[in-house]
């Protein structure tokens, strides 16, 4: 079972400005997705993957140990851009890249702070219905 795990981060924001990394509990709001990435990782031997079109985001993804060569095209990076897009832009992207094929990829939202390692297991598995 291949996962790709994806945590799709723009820069621009019409609500909250930088809002992917604003401080929560002085924690970027962003490394909480990524620390439930890190745990599906361990896991399932998922890979993750970030998508994002901002220096400031990726830098503070790379603090927690996540680089990317991926960087989020324009087309992708606007108010009306639909996230199931990006989701498979970067999908194809690391297909190619890591010339494999997921069974499955978990999007992991980065204003969802208070989900869980539980959380994603109960719904993953819901959704793969074992």
């Amino acid at each position: 079972m291949k996962i790709l795990v994806t945590i799709c981060a723009r820069g621009g924001s019409k609500g909250i400005q930088k809002k992917n990394i604003k401080l929560l509990n002085n924690i970027p709001l962003i490394n909480y997705s990524i620390q439930n990435a890190k745990q599906i990782k361990d896991k399932w031997g998922a890979k993750i993957s970030i998508s994002s079109d901002d220096e400031e985001i990726l830098k503070t993804a790379k603090l927690m140990g996540m680089e990317t060569d991926y960087i989020r095209p324009d087309i992708l990076s606007g108010d009306e851009s639909g996230k199931i897009d990006t989701i498979k832009h970067v999908l194809l992207f690391e297909e190619k890249k890591n010339i494999t094929t997921f069974d499955y990829v978990i999007d992991l939202d980065v204003s969802s702070p208070s989900r869980n390692i539980d959380d994603i297991e109960k719904g993953f598995n819901i959704f793969k219905m074992d």
